[in-house]
């Protein structure tokens, strides 16, 4: 495996946009099967930052669309097809305290979607995902392929 790219995908999502049951997708497919992404980090902030409010938000990415399944349960380490997550309480009063979680296995072939979801406070959420892309064998991205659909 060499790497041969690194990049950065970031902007700003409402929950709409993000449609909780499909995802914001991210285009990364080349068309190849020799080469994939392997995501590095993954941080979501507010885009509303104040002292009287508390602009919670949570987001997650996903190798397929459809990986939210109402309200409760948003992130689920169970399920393959998602590989990040991440959170940030936002308020002021307490620092904006985050986490960020990355399967450090992960490997994208085709495409990535986001996932976010914001309080009241908090109704456009910003991204930033890096990733780094890999020259890899036909086998590693037939095996990533198959690893990031959902196998129960």
């Amino acid at each position: 495996m060499k790497k041969i790219g690194e990049y950065t995908v970031r902007g700003k999502l409402t929950e709409t946009e993000a449609e909780t049951s499909n995802g914001f997708k991210i285009h990364l497919f080349d068309g190849r099967f020799d080469t994939g992404f392997r995501i590095v980090s993954f941080d979501i902030f507010p885009s509303t930052w104040s002292s009287s409010t508390t602009p919670d938000c949570i987001g997650k990415l996903g190798t397929e669309s459809g990986l939210v399944d109402g309200a409760v349960n948003f992130m689920n380490a169970d399920d393959n097809r998602e590989i990040a997550w991440a959170g940030n309480n936002g308020g002021l009063d307490t620092g904006g305290q985050t986490f960020s979680i990355v399967d450090p296995d992960n490997m994208i072939i085709e495409d990535l979607f986001i996932y976010v979801r914001g309080s009241q406070d908090a109704a456009d959420v910003n991204y930033m995902v890096k990733l780094e892309k890999y020259d890899i064998t036909d086998w590693q991205g037939a095996l990533s392929m198959v690893r990031n659909k959902s196998q129960g």
